[in-house]
Order: structure tokens, then sequence, then C-alpha cells
């Protein structure tokens, strides 16, 4: 005669339901987040007052000129430029993205290293006007991307390699490290970014080859970059504990990816992005890349210098979480507890 044991049911623990979906506020959250970002980036890319010009010094020049920016409205910004070296400087300094020739025979020049995507924008918009004047279009690349990166977002993806690990070191440094005193959490940051700097320099140099000169900078810019994020992520785990990682996948990934310029350009982006790309870290990052490999470091002190605010940002933060800390008694963080923040830092 056999036997079954009636199965035990175990009464659900006090609070487990709540402590769960509380738990599940921060994913959710990083889905909104995200959603947002991302698709308010980049979901219908339209130019808006995209910078281009016309070549030309005589009325013909001023008319197409004018005719342009007629029907374009706020898409486009035209100006006429004399000569065609002015408009391959202009290129170069990425004042403009495009610089049509209507004579002998159509051309447009344009600059793919700043943006290939703000190029094939701009070429749909001179195809047309190559057509009216019954002419295939001659396209002229004045800063060719290199063999290695020949999509033009290969700083960009470099850029996201960065500031993974970055962000995810936090948890690490904050949760387990929270026992150190401030200043040798801040030398750990800073090694932590060496680190990852040496491996972001491997990745664009010998392992896929997307810059062929100036190694050392692109370096020396990834490690400012990724210091400046562990210093302030270090200093805001001081202060937000667990939800540190959402304030950072907020800062570095759903404003910083998609206000970098390293998909479109912020001609091509809502306003707030285009705004943020002024002075966002990510923005000063890729930009600051792009000038030192492709355009002989025009305007690279003004992409450094933002990086540099943001790790002087990051000392600050670290400052100010050593004065909040002066006075508490050190207390070790549970193990538990920082295993599961440092699980919650999900790549993005």
């Amino acid at each position: 005669m056999t036997s079954h044991a009636t199965p035990v049911r175990r009464p659900i623990p006090q609070g487990a339901l709540r402590h769960t979906l509380t738990h599940l506020l921060m994913p959710l959250l990083m889905c909104l987040g995200m959603g947002l970002a991302y698709l308010g980036a980049f979901h219908s890319p339209e130019p808006r007052e995209l910078k281009v010009a016309v070549v030309g010094s005589g009325p013909q020049a001023q008319v197409l000129a004018q005719t342009l920016k007629d029907r374009a409205g706020d898409a486009l910004d035209v100006r006429t430029l004399p000569s065609r070296d002015a408009a391959a400087d202009a290129l170069r300094h990425q004042r403009i993205y495009g610089a049509y020739l209507a004579a002998p025979r159509p051309e447009l020049m344009v600059a793919k290293a700043g943006s290939d995507t703000t190029a094939t924008a701009v070429q749909q918009v001179f195809t047309k006007a190559a057509a009216a004047q019954g002419a295939p279009l001659k396209v002229t690349d004045v800063a060719p991307l290199s063999h290695g990166d020949p999509t033009g977002q290969g700083i960009f993806f470099l850029l996201v390699a960065l500031s993974i690990g970055s962000y995810a070191s936090v948890a690490v440094i904050g949760g387990l490290g929270a026992v150190l005193p401030m200043w040798l959490r801040g030398l750990l940051g800073a090694g932590t970014g060496l680190v990852i700097s040496l491996l972001g320099a491997a990745f664009a140099g010998p392992v896929f080859h997307l810059v062929d000169h100036d190694l050392a900078g692109v370096w020396a810019m990834a490690w400012l970059y990724s210091t400046g994020i562990l210093w302030i992520g270090i200093g805001l785990h001081t202060f937000l504990k667990r939800f540190t990682t959402l304030a950072m996948t907020v800062l570095f990934v759903m404003l910083n990816f998609t206000s970098s310029g390293g998909i479109f350009k912020p001609d091509l982006q809502p306003g707030l992005f285009a705004s943020l790309h002024a002075f966002w870290n990510g923005a000063g990052f890729v930009e600051g890349a792009r000038s030192l490999v492709y355009f002989d470091s025009l305007d690279l002190g003004g992409h450094v210098l933002v990086l540099a605010l943001w790790a002087a940002a990051g000392l600050g933060m670290l400052a100010l979480a050593r004065l909040a800390e002066r006075g508490r008694t050190p207390a070790a963080p549970a193990p538990a507890e920082a295993e599961q923040e440092i699980e919650e830092t999900v790549p993005a």
C-alpha cells in the first residue's frame, strides 16, 4: 500500500509581496526612461536648422540659397560661401555639414567623419537640386572615415563600452567599498577609470582599428571621461545608496548616449537632446575623439574642457560625500544588500 505525503504549503512571509513589488519599481522606471529617451531622440530624425552652404559669390548663388531656404523652411540654415577653399574650411570646423557647387557641374562637399548620417541627410537635400539641373550629383568627402570605422559610429560604441564599465563599477566601489575612506574610494575610481580607458584604447586601436593615429590622445580622453563618471557615482552613492544605479543610468545612458552625437548630430534631433549636446560629457568625448582623429584637433580644447569640468564635478561630489559621512560611525555594508545592488547594475 503506497502512501502519498500531503505537500506542506508554506505561508507567504509577511511583506514579501510588497518587497518584491517595491524592487520591481527600478526596472520598470528604467524601461520607461529608456523608451522616452531613445525613442524621443532617435525615432524620427529630421533636419532642424541644418547648416549648409551654396558656394559662389554671384547673384545665381544668392538666388539658389534663398530658394533652398524658402522651400526648406526651418529645416535648413542656408548661407553662401565665396570659394571651394572656404567651404572646405567650414566643413572641417563643422560650421556647416554640406556645401553645394552648382557649376560647372553639381557637386556636394561633405565631411562624413563629422557624422555619416548628417552627410546622408544633406545629400538627400541636394540630390533634388542637382536633378533640377538635369545632372547627377558628385559627392566629395573632405574628411573621410578610417577603414576600420566605415560607418563612423565606432567611436559611439566605444563610448557605450566606456560608460557601462564605469557606471557598473560604481556599485562595487560605492557598495562593497563603503567602509573605505572617501579618499581611497576616489583613488580606486581613478584606477578603475585607468583600466577601463586602457581597454577602450585597445578596442579603438589594435583590436578593431577604429582610429589609425593619435590613439594616445583618445586614451587620455577616455580616462578623463571614465574617471569623471566614477567619481560622480561614488559621491552620489553616499546619498542615494541602491538608487544610485537608477541615477547613473539616467545621467550616463538615457541622457548621455542620446545627446552624444554618435548616431545623429543635434541638427537632426529634438530640442532637449540638441541642447544637451553642447555640454554633456558623452558629446565631449565623441566630438573630441572625432576632432583629434579626423579634423586635425580643430576645436579640441572645448571638448576636453567639457570632460575636465565633469571630472571636476566628480571631485566636488566626493568632497560633499566626505562631508556628509564625517562623524558617522563606519558600518560594514550588508553583503546581501551590496551584492543585490551590483546585480541590479544591468548594462543598458
